[in-house]
């Protein structure tokens, strides 16, 4: 089949102005439950746009670890391209791509750095093999082969082995706090409904409908 022709019809369900809850935030968590109840893979994966200095945008998926007053907390490599772009230009946005229910959430906001302490605290959480890996993978540069990340693994796992792994002085978190939402329910005919929460006065939101 041509790529032209490849479509289907979106009829999971539909999305009103009042069936929408008044916080984007209690939205968020509604759709998030629903989409976790669901079974949908890597709910919490969301696609992390960043642009460089150059203005050339970029995207890749980080998972959300968390959420709250300061917005929206993900995890990473300080020395990858997505950090080195954040500490130039702090706006992002995020996308939730919940495409067997018919819906995607896109963030727009700007970000701000995790404490360390609270990294901490997450870093020491995970997996000890995830831990093994932030020590192993230089982020976003070069490498001559799978042998060597796999060997720079062992490496890793020799050097810490029977104590506890430290956090590395170059990973960390952020924070997106956010300037807009905008909630996507895929509709017939490609007559989609698509609303925006944008931010008004004494921490109030505007609820708009866009046209799709």
């Amino acid at each position: 089949m041509s790529l032209k022709d490849e479509r289907r019809e979106y009829r999971y369900g539909r999305l009103n102005r009042a069936g929408l809850l008044e916080s984007p935030y209690a939205q968020f968590d509604m759709w998030m439950q629903q989409a976790q109840t669901a079974g949908i893979n890597d709910a919490t994966a969301m696609v992390l746009a960043t642009v460089d200095a150059a203005g050339q945008p970029r995207q890749r998926t980080v998972l959300l670890k968390g959420i709250g007053q300061q917005g929206l907390t993900f995890f990473t490599n300080l020395n990858s391209t997505k950090a080195r772009e954040m500490a130039t230009n702090t706006r992002v946005s995020v996308l939730f791509p919940w495409l067997a229910l018919d819906r995607q959430v896109s963030v727009m906001g700007t970000v701000t750095s995790v404490a360390v302490e609270d990294a901490q605290a997450y870093f020491h959480s995970r997996p000890r093999e995830s831990q093994l890996a932030a020590w192993t993978s230089a982020q976003s540069q070069p490498i001559e082969s799978r042998a060597v990340l796999d060997a720079d693994f062992e490496a890793a796992s020799e050097r810490f082995k029977g104590q506890e792994i430290p956090m590395p002085e170059f990973w960390g978190g952020f924070y997106i706090a956010p300037t807009a939402w905008e909630f996507w329910q895929g509709g017939e005919n490609r007559l989609h409904d698509r609303f925006r929460y944008s931010q008004g006065t004494n921490d109030a939101w505007i609820i708009e409908r866009l046209s799709p």
